[in-house]
């Protein structure tokens, strides 16, 4: 017994030291890129996106009250195509439905076309040289034209592009994809990232065995997930049930002025503002930076004063407080790279405008 006990508090060898330490290593660089595939949520643009979602669940039940058409649904519209092609078949042909179904999915293609066209990239971002102004006021403007054209499958053609242009203006959201017109797909990744966090924990409690560093960073990234996704599905539910009540309350196609004044208010306050928010961006990045270097700096200083007491004398209490530190520092350092990723990125966007504003400047005056 004795024996024993005194070969418990025997330090650990040079070797196994080595190899645990590169065990260690792999798993919190593993569990780093896990990390690195979603990005910290930006109030900013989550917020962005959720009032979006509430809009577009206002427009798509303010549509289907007045026209009977889902504006957003291009799931359904496709399979009315299928359903008219199959009664063409059986003799029950209906030019109507058929025209009305390919109308719909058309005009959503158009807006998401337009969407292309103005905005560069398809992950939000108030950077660069994407025209989210001229985007919101377009669907505004949309929204408007479908509240007093008369008719029924126009206006609702016209919702249609509105809600196309909006579903391309966010499609990508730090790794998880994002879609603001309809939820089908949001509930999917909800349900399947609950799934996830659950088969962890469960697999972990079969097994009575705490979690290790790749999975509680899983574990972090799908809960950063469902905070998105979850706000995306509430948001549109809230926007239907506002969109019920204000056409209850001003009835018809009018009630379509609500959404649309919230996406022009939106597209005039960036246009006024856009220089003023790309600088207090600018700042909120720049502190972000700071901070995550300054933990950085605090995390190697830890492992500094962590590695000095292990030469001093090692014991497997230590080794499990540098694991824990290395795992701090690598995240914290994960972050400075993603920041340092972001400053990169806008400075070789203005390099290559420079360059190609400098290189038409001699054409120009060759041509002249």
């Amino acid at each position: 017994m004795t024996q024993a006990l005194s070969l418990e508090k025997t330090p650990l060898s040079p070797s196994r030291l080595s190899r645990q330490s590169t065990n260690t290593k792999k798993v919190n660089e593993k569990a780093a890129a896990i990390r690195k595939s979603f990005q910290r949520p930006k109030f900013y643009m989550t917020g962005f996106g959720w009032c979006l979602a509430a809009c577009a669940g206002a427009a798509n039940v303010i549509a289907f009250k007045n026209w009977g058409l889902y504006a957003s649904h291009v799931t359904g519209s496709t399979s009315n195509i299928a359903f008219s092609l199959e009664g063409y078949h059986q003799g029950e042909f209906t030019n109507q439905t058929l025209r009305e179904a390919c109308s719909l999915v058309f005009s959503f293609l158009v807006g998401a076309y337009a969407c292309g066209l103005l905005i560069d990239k398809n992950q939000v971002h108030f950077n660069g040289k994407a025209f989210y102004g001229l985007a919101l006021i377009l669907e505004s403007a949309l929204l408007i034209a479908a509240a007093f054209i008369p008719g029924r499958l126009v206006p609702a053609c016209f919702v249609a592009t509105a809600c196309g242009l909006q579903n391309a203006m966010c499609t990508s959201h730090f790794g998880a994809i994002v879609r603001t017109t309809h939820v089908t797909g949001t509930m999917t990744d909800i349900g399947s990232t609950m799934g996830r966090i659950s088969m962890i924990y469960l697999r972990k409690a079969c097994r009575c065995t705490p979690l290790n560093a790749i999975e509680r960073a899983e574990i972090g990234v799908d809960a950063r997930k469902l905070a998105v996704l979850g706000g995306l599905w509430t948001f549109y539910l809230i926007g239907g049930l506002i969109g019920i009540y204000v056409e209850n309350i001003i009835p018809g196609p009018k009630a379509l002025l609500l959404p649309a004044s919230v996406t022009g208010s939106a597209g005039l306050f960036y246009l006024a503002c856009r220089q003023l928010l790309k600088d207090y961006i600018k700042k909120m990045e720049k502190d972000r930076f700071a901070a995550d270097l300054k933990e950085a700096q605090d995390a190697l200083a830890n492992m500094n004063g962590r590695l000095h007491d292990l030469e001093a004398g090692g014991d497997d209490k230590l080794v499990g407080d540098l694991d824990t530190e290395m795992g701090h520092m690598i995240e914290a350092l994960h972050e400075v790279e993603v920041d340092l990723e972001n400053v990169f990125e806008r400075q070789v966007s203005k390099g290559s405008r420079a360059n190609g504003a400098a290189s038409a400047g001699p054409a120009v005056s060759g041509g002249a």
